[in-house]
């Protein structure tokens, strides 16, 4: 029997429509209620906390990678004038492509068991939709007639990729001269996504120096950023997790 792939899955494609775009009272269902304030927005924070917006041109490109269900390739609307959004699964650009038809989405909110309840999100009224394209794609192996952009998003794309080495040899090509890179990830490699041989990390480097040693050549280091998120299972259970955000700038 073959194995689904999970990002194909409407549980999955749930969790992250929330975690999208889910507001604390989408996302916090209980009778209970958190005592700190919970990291959620990741995708807008990804937007908002590592780029120099201002730096931006006029009319400015945008590329998001491993978009999933879009939340920062509408978010990148608000300062370029076109975004490009990819994401390998199916199942995640038909969403982002109905948020962008419709500017909301419905869909099955896990409580426990099988209990679920209905839920609706929504994009930003503010964000002109129509500046966003979507499509499938292998960040291993994008078109070739993509071009250039000002700004790319990869955002917790990178140990999830089988040779995540060959996306960062295409990156010098999709980014212009002075333009902006933001990459994020959590570290988490893991086997069944990528084999170990293919890990950017090892015993004596960190993933970091691992992105640095194949990128400092046409890029230049500019910020590292915390970057906390929390992921909802079900109403009880959630993953608090810390992806590491690098922000560079292409060499001109």
């Amino acid at each position: 029997m073959a194995i689904q792939n999970i990002y194909e899955t409407d549980r999955l494609l749930a969790e992250y429509l929330l975690f999208h775009y889910g507001t604390a009272a989408d996302s916090f269902t209980g009778d209970w209620r958190l005592s700190w304030e919970p990291p959620l927005h990741f995708p807008a924070r990804c937007v908002s906390d590592c780029f120099e917006l201002a730096a931006l041109p006029p009319q400015a490109r945008a590329l998001d990678v491993g978009c999933a269900v879009g939340r920062a390739s509408f978010e990148l609307a608000r300062h370029c004038e076109q975004v490009v959004g990819i994401d390998f699964s199916q199942k995640f650009i038909n969403a982002a492509q109905g948020l962008q038809e419709h500017g909301e989405a419905t869909f099955a909110r896990l409580e426990e068991g099988a209990q679920t309840t209905a839920c609706t999100v929504q994009v930003d009224a503010g964000i002109d939709r129509r500046r966003v394209a979507f499509e499938t794609g292998d960040a291993m192996n994008l078109r070739e007639d993509l071009g250039s952009f000002d700004a790319v998003l990869a955002a917790n794309l990178m140990c999830r990729l089988r040779e995540p080495m060959r996306f960062l040899e295409r990156l010098p090509g999709l980014v212009k001269p002075g333009g902006q890179l933001v990459i994020t990830t959590p570290c988490t490699w893991m086997e069944e996504f990528t084999p170990r041989e293919n890990w950017l990390c090892s015993d004596t480097h960190s993933t970091l120096e691992g992105l640095r040693a194949q990128l400092e050549g046409a890029f230049e280091l500019v910020r590292t950023v915390d970057l906390p998120f929390l992921l909802r299972e079900h109403r009880r259970k959630f993953q608090l997790t810390v992806a590491q955000a690098s922000g560079w700038r292409r060499r001109v």
